[in-house]
């Protein structure tokens, strides 16, 4: 089932499948600012991903001594949402574990997911609680697409990312979407990267160490486009499908995708997050459209 929130600056449209954003549209000017999920291209709108971000080495892991598989960004973006809140300007689902859930990840959570619609500005707010009496593992991400171009007189390479503040930034390089051990270094120009199909010719760009905090996918023509504030999240990427010219992810992670010699055992995973019993974690970042 689809959930609108609305108010006089944006039309925003929730599907409780995946819990996931699928539009946003400027009351203005009619301007649709999400990707409208192309099945011959892309067909995923803003997938939220739980309990992992990226790829599993072999697609698999290792708890306890017993494997259990997960597809790439798990399985949240792939289940049915239960609403637990709406009105015109907030609406929360809710996904918990199940039995066929816990046959591919043996913990036992809630997942929330809280749209706050404000002015132009729209909130993602992610809770996860440990209900159970053993630890939680997890991790936790966004991947929402943004058309690019904004409008049929632009083109893809009409626009730029401007990372506040940023001379240069430090990617990790994927290896078939294992992280590999060669990094490069990013020189920016006036805080500014402009957007072409070369820049994602070897996948995503992945971001350690908290480097991005703030940034803003604008037209260099028309100063349209859209800002992603995500404090202290501590990894990042950008991405969108190779050879294409159409949208560009801007995905703020609270985990990453294994490496090419990581060992499986989740306990340890990169990025993993350890939630004790009856605890929350909590995280946010906020979507300003211009």
């Amino acid at each position: 089932m689809v959930y609108e929130l609305k108010n006089n600056f944006l039309s925003v449209k929730i599907n409780s499948f995946g819990a996931e954003l699928c539009s946003v549209i400027s009351n203005e000017t009619a301007t649709e600012y999400i990707w409208q999920a192309d099945k011959t291209i892309w067909n995923r709108h803003a997938p939220n991903l739980f309990p992992i971000v990226g790829k599993l080495k072999d697609g698999c892991y290792t708890y306890q001594n017993k494997s259990y598989q997960l597809p790439q960004h798990g399985f949240a973006r792939d289940n049915e949402f239960i609403c637990i809140e709406n009105s015109d300007s907030v609406v929360v689902f809710e996904l918990t574990a199940n039995e066929k859930l816990l046959t591919v990840f043996p913990f036992h959570f809630s997942l929330q997911i809280k749209y706050t619609l404000l002015q132009n500005n729209l909130k993602v707010s992610y809770s996860v609680f440990n209900p159970d009496n053993s630890v939680l593992y997890f991790s936790i991400g966004a991947h929402p697409a943004f058309n690019c171009p904004l409008s049929h007189n632009e083109v893809f390479e009409d626009y730029e990312l401007i990372f506040p503040n940023k001379k240069s930034l430090t990617i990790n390089e994927l290896n078939d979407g294992l992280i590999a051990k060669q990094t490069n270094i990013i020189e920016l120009h006036d805080n500014r990267l402009s957007v072409n199909q070369q820049l994602f010719d070897k996948d995503a760009l992945v971001f350690k160490g908290n480097q991005i905090n703030e940034v803003q996918l604008i037209s260099k023509k028309t100063k349209k486009g859209v800002a992603l504030k995500s404090l202290n999240w501590p990894y990042f990427g950008i991405w969108t499908k190779k050879q294409t010219s159409q949208f560009v992810c801007l995905e703020p992670w609270f985990g990453i995708a294994d490496s090419e010699h990581a060992t499986g055992d989740f306990t340890t995973k990169a990025g993993i997050i350890k939630l004790e019993s009856e605890q929350n974690f909590d995280c946010e970042f906020e979507l300003t459209f211009i």
